[in-house]
């Protein structure tokens, strides 16, 4: 059926793109989570020695690292979507709109001092900044400072249709992004689409913020121990670098041209939290409305969920209330679903994350494994889940329900099926 039981296209994945601190592609990437492996490792990018913490995922290992959050960022989401296009068989023809989860734009660094050497004190200096900013001298610094400057060029490179679209909605941007292309196809606007959630912003000035928010982990020794989602010893989340790229198509178009199909975007429900500009509502009411909204979207009851994604980000606020929401929609049977935390082995990646879950969470259907949650080794008597600890699960994996819960009260959920529903 072409259709879903609201009368919808079927919103299908046929392809799939991945970088994280594991290594670059899902193969790569698959391997390690499902062997326990973590890729929390020391900082090396920049000076550590008066910081708390000096830890991160940072994805290393690709040229744009040393260059700056920008370029990184992009050269991330290019290279998890041309995975996904090249597995598509689509290659740089996409022909349908491009949707793209990245971090807000600051100016690197470098180039900050660069415009600061241009400059002088006083409003004056501020306005020759800008000047020297826009400037025909310096085109790479004024394209730095324009928040859709990535999604704009890959658009060009792998021939989306229309206006791009760059959002920021925190840590639930990648899911949101996922989010935007089912709406497009299922409106009729389009026959597939590119969702995308890249973030390179493992900054100095990122993880002195958040440190003063007292959300990062601060147990540095060893570092691949410090993420520990749903431990009592849990004490904050570990900043990363990754992105996530999933070529949306209708059921229709995929069987029309013979693509192989890894999965199905079955539902996505999102729920806006007002309580506090970081902190997540006590009572968790708008996790939970996010969950039912994806449960209704789909058509599903929580009975027919077979394995859950956590958002799971190993701080103790947040592990408290995902608990405390799950519960709420599953009752009793919260206690036996399998529910295991990614980022306990690749960290927090931010805009990035709710794409990356959402591309493993495809992968656990589709190979019936559950990867772990590593660093499981004291049990919060308070919550009480099977978190898969530590070591992988053979299972037959039908559907899952990804969570995404940021910052700022973004609140998003993705019901994935392995056949539709």
């Amino acid at each position: 059926m072409s259709k879903d039981r609201y009368g919808r296209q079927t919103v299908v994945v046929t392809g799939i793109g991945v970088v994280t601190a594991l290594g670059v592609g899902k193969t790569e990437n698959w391997q390690a989570l499902t062997a326990g492996r973590s890729g929390i490792h020391a900082i090396t990018r920049f000076p550590v020695d008066q910081l708390s913490t000096r830890i991160s995922g940072m994805v290393d290992f690709l040229p744009s690292s040393k260059v700056g959050a920008s370029a990184l960022t992009d050269e991330l989401a290019e290279t998890a979507g041309r995975e996904a296009l090249s597995q598509a068989g689509i290659g740089d023809d996409l022909g349908g709109p491009l949707f793209l989860a990245a971090p807000p734009v600051e100016l690197d660094w470098h180039r900050r001092f660069e415009l600061y050497r241009d400059g002088r004190p006083g409003q004056e200096g501020y306005e020759r900044l800008l000047g020297v900013a826009r400037d025909y001298k310096t085109p790479k610094a004024y394209e730095e400072t324009q928040f859709g400057v990535i999604a704009e060029r890959l658009a060009d490179l792998f021939g989306a249709r229309g206006l791009p679209v760059t959002l920021s909605t925190a840590c639930a941007s990648g899911a949101t992004a996922i989010q935007l292309g089912v709406e497009a196809i299922r409106r009729g606007e389009c026959d597939r689409a590119l969702a995308i959630g890249a973030d390179g912003s493992a900054t100095a000035e990122a993880l002195i913020r958040f440190s003063l928010l007292s959300a990062l982990s601060t147990q540095n020794d060893p570092p691949e121990k410090a993420s520990k989602p749903f431990s009592k010893d849990r004490d904050g989340f570990v900043i990363s670098e990754g992105s996530a790229a999933l070529v949306l198509e209708s059921l229709e178009s995929a069987k029309a041209r013979g693509a192989e199909i890894l999965g199905v975007i079955s539902g996505c429900g999102e729920k806006a939290d007002d309580f506090h500009r970081t902190r997540s509502k006590p009572d968790g009411s708008p996790a939970i409305a996010a969950v039912k909204a994806a449960l209704a979207d789909a058509g599903m009851d929580a009975g027919e969920i077979a394995y859950i994604n956590a958002h799971g980000t190993s701080t103790p606020e947040n592990d408290k209330m995902e608990h405390l929401s799950l519960s709420t929609v599953f009752g009793e049977r919260m206690r036996s679903i399998p529910i295991s935390s990614n980022k306990s082995m690749i960290g927090h990646t931010l805009s990035a994350a709710g794409a990356i879950e959402a591309a493993f969470s495809l992968m656990t259907m589709r190979e019936g494994v559950i990867p772990p949650t590593i660093n499981y080794d004291n049990p919060d008597p308070a919550i009480d889940l099977d978190v898969v600890p530590n070591v992988k699960r053979e299972a037959d994996v039908a559907s899952v329900l990804s969570n995404s819960f940021g910052f700022g009260g973004q609140n998003t959920c993705l019901v994935m099926s392995r056949e539709p529903v």
